[in-house]
């Protein structure tokens, strides 16, 4: 059984290259009591890992430099020695970048591939559309008819939270990267989509938004926040979920903002899905049932291969993705994927 693992070997200055990540062969797993092995079948990249990947204090941990970058992912287990897992079961969890693992069986969660492909548990019905569910419903709490503007719009949460906003009777505007993901993002139900590679975005959001804004749902920051905060409504809502247009960036300095929260009486909360961790299964509940009525819907950008995730984590950087950036590693054995 070959095993490989990818690891960090060194901490990015700017933009993550190939000179940060190795790949490289991995001790076969032992097996104790209590735990399970399970081989790699998805992976997740996304932003937030860029974060990780730095020194110092954040709301999670850094990656250890010579350790495996992890995060989630869905695994077969395909060895257990845990009552609470058996040969066959597919769970989701988060895992190291390694093909082959041993894990506790507390570590994750069993997913039932009867219900949908099991995809769907690491963006719709895992931490994409509950980062979508309780970055717009609990801070933003849209009413019908207000304007809600979502950056970042066909990406993973963006285009999850453009959906829950027209469930929510909002009128939305979207902004996105490419006349392809502009038309995405108005087959998900945007009022307005704006290119910000072929527009100017500031004259843009003028005219889309002619009654100004009462929601800002935030995933990427930079200069399309910036042209977002002199149309704030009056006690308008930002849900600040992302930055990912600085992650790279050593000095990033904007315009200042405080002035338009002021005059708006704005209120901005930045948050991880984390902070609702007690309430994932209302999140659940809720996006599960839309999935099921119709009303969301998503899309996946799968790349194959173990030995292409660092190229799929580097493209999230550059736009190349649509809706939720995947690596396939492995076919599960029992299940159809």
């Amino acid at each position: 059984m070959k095993n490989r693992e990818i690891l960090l070997v060194k901490r990015p200055d700017g933009e993550p290259t190939d000179e940060h990540l190795s790949i490289e062969e991995a001790a076969i797993p032992a097996l104790s009591d209590g735990e399970a092995i399970v081989r790699l079948l998805y992976v997740s990249v996304d932003p937030y890992m860029r974060g990780r990947m730095n020194e110092g204090k954040s709301y999670v941990e850094p990656f250890q430099l010579n350790q495996p970058m992890e995060g989630g992912a869905v695994a077969e287990v395909i060895e257990s020695q845990s009552d609470k897992l058996q040969v066959g079961d597919i769970v989701t969890g988060s895992l190291p970048w390694r093909e082959y693992t041993a894990i506790a069986a507390e570590s994750v969660r069993k997913i039932d591939p009867a219900l949908g492909p099991v995809t769907t548990s690491l963006h719709i019905l895992g931490m994409t559309g509950l980062t979508a569910y309780f970055g717009l419903m609990d801070i933003g709490r849209p009413q019908e008819g207000e304007t809600v503007v979502v950056s970042g719009a066909a990406g993973a949460v963006g285009s999850t939270v453009v959906q829950i906003a027209t469930i929510a009777g909002a009128r939305v505007v979207g902004i996105a990267g490419s006349e392809e993901k502009v038309q995405l993002v108005k087959q998900l139900g945007a009022d307005e989509v704006i290119n910000y590679q072929t527009e100017d975005v500031s004259s843009a959001l003028a005219e889309a938004c002619p009654n100004g804004v009462d929601i800002y749902f935030d995933n990427v920051g930079g200069d399309i926040s910036d042209a977002v905060y002199p149309l704030l409504n009056k006690f308008a809502r930002i849900v600040q979920c992302g930055a990912i247009s600085s992650y790279n960036k050593k000095d990033d300095q904007g315009p200042r903002i405080q002035h338009y929260l002021i005059k708006s009486s704005a209120l901005i909360k930045g948050f991880t899905v984390g902070d609702y961790r007690e309430r994932y299964p209302e999140g659940l509940q809720h996006l599960s049932k839309w999935l099921q009525e119709g009303k969301l819907t998503y899309e996946e950008t799968i790349t194959e291969g173990f030995e292409n995730i660092p190229q799929a984590f580097f493209g999230l950087f550059t736009g190349e993705n649509i809706g939720k950036q995947l690596v396939k590693v492995n076919e599960p054995s029992r299940f159809g994927s």
